[in-house]
């Protein structure tokens, strides 16, 4: 599947949203914990912020939490794509910090991660318009020394965003 057929689909156009708190280390693994309960092959989240808002530590958290136990999980800020053979599901992280064009993604291997797994991509603004319709997003800030994931889901991540929230809300 190649991303820029994705964007070329019907338009979804449900979405939803949800703001939560992650300025602890545990917060941000809880998250991480629910966003990677949630994945299946094909789906992709985007993961946005200023250096040093989490990005990485919340791709972490969504790693680990796939694996099932503490792991290693490199930044791959130099290596651009990390791949991880999760439990039922391949798994990518990709950082495009480093990529100058848009053009650069196809050498990535990604649409070949969303046959049969998923994917997430700190920095996407880097090739902004080549995302499916269906994604979740997660804007990462921080506002009076309180770290906030602004979680925004598109598409069939609408529904599921509402359900995350929904068990967040019960545990």
């Amino acid at each position: 599947m190649s991303l820029i057929w994705l964007k070329s689909k019907a338009s979804m156009t449900t979405q939803s949203s949800w703001t939560v708190p992650v300025t602890a280390l545990a917060e941000t693994q809880a998250l991480g914990a629910r966003i990677a309960e949630a994945l299946t092959a094909g789906d992709v989240v985007l993961l946005r912020g200023e250096l040093g808002a989490g990005k990485t530590e919340l791709a972490r958290a969504v790693v680990r939490a796939r694996m099932g136990h503490d792991c290693e999980v490199p930044s791959p800020t130099f290596t651009l794509v990390q791949h991880y053979e999760t439990p039922g599901l391949l798994l990518a992280h990709a950082d495009l910090y480093r990529v100058k064009d848009p053009s650069e993604l196809a050498e990535l291997g990604l649409d070949e991660v969303l046959e049969t797994g998923a994917l997430l991509v700190e920095w996407p603004e880097r090739a902004a318009g080549h995302w499916p319709q269906s994604r979740l997003e997660v804007a990462l800030s921080l506002r009076n020394d309180t770290r906030l994931a602004a979680l925004t889901g598109h598409g069939a991540w609408a529904d599921r965003l509402i359900a995350l929230k929904t068990h967040n809300n019960n545990a």
